[in-house]
């Protein structure tokens, strides 16, 4: 059976999800801390109901201090999408920091470095 529009349901909902979130951390929630977080992807358990969420903040090091946060306003945020999704089951939501940005950070600095030191008049 073909998938319609492409994607199945939990990427639907993960979307959902995921640009929701974005703006409840912009603009519903009153700790000007977790205006700093950015969501970069939700992954929701084929029976919806479990999701991991992973983040990214501007600094790196706040990443100790806003992870507690986040889990402590899980409820809230989920009360939040079960009013706007509309959906029977809202996922509970567990908060992962993404790596991946940094990791692509490290990487690009290696290749970065390792350029700078190539011997002269050397190709690939």
């Amino acid at each position: 059976m073909k998938k319609p529009y492409g994607f199945d349901r939990t990427e639907r909902v993960s979307t959902e999800i995921q640009r929701a979130l974005a703006h409840l951390l912009q603009h519903a929630t009153h700790d000007a801390r977790l205006q700093q977080v950015t969501i970069q992807a939700v992954r929701v358990a084929r029976d919806l109901s479990h999701a991991q969420v992973y983040y990214t903040v501007l600094q790196p090091a706040e990443k100790d201090m806003l992870t507690p946060i986040l889990h402590k306003a899980a409820g809230y945020l989920r009360h939040q999408l079960a009013q706007q999704l509309h959906l029977r089951t809202v996922p509970v939501l567990n908060f992962v920091y993404d790596i991946s940005v940094e990791t692509g950070q490290h990487l690009t600095q290696l290749i970065h470095h390792a350029n700078q030191h190539k011997p002269h008049g050397t190709t690939p």
